[in-house]
């Protein structure tokens, strides 16, 4: 049986701007690498059969959009470029929710459960990009004209 990692959360968000989060280049540049660090660069073509490449500093990951169905769902293929390994899938379902939107995550078809672990590490910290990013979105910003008394 293959490994898995499935991860839910619940976001401050609704659920177009969660979708919108997981669908434009734009805004996964601001989350989709679990290293800050590193330079991010997302070319994304999001529609069925639509690819994207994710280059995070020397890390390159690619795959191609096998269901698109907004603002609910989303499952791609994700394969590592310079590996040997067969593709994974990563299926993305979103649902609103009384706080926001609860998103469930999973990723699947991993050789061994050390690859799944692999994966878990870096899904962890880049989710938790993702919910401040759409934390500092959606947060209410600071009227300017209440400060020119």
């Amino acid at each position: 049986m293959d490994a898995e990692i499935r991860i839910e959360r619940v976001l401050p968000a609704t659920i177009g701007r969660v979708y919108d989060a997981w669908t434009r280049a734009e805004l996964l540049a601001r989350w989709y690498c679990p290293n800050p660090k590193l330079d991010l660069k997302v070319q994304a073509d999001v529609r069925v059969g639509g690819e994207y490449v994710v280059e995070m500093g020397p890390h390159v990951v690619r795959g191609s959009y096998l269901e698109v169905q907004p603002p609910s769902r989303l499952v791609f293929s994700w394969k590592w470029d310079g590996t040997e390994d067969e593709p994974t899938r990563v299926e993305v379902e979103l649902t609103e929710v009384a706080d926001g939107t609860r998103m469930v995550l999973s990723h699947t078809g991993f050789a061994d459960a050390e690859d799944a672990a692999n994966h878990q590490l870096g899904w962890d910290p880049e989710l938790t990009r993702l919910a401040d990013l759409l934390d500092s979105v959606t947060a209410p910003q600071p009227d300017p004209a209440a400060d020119r008394g």
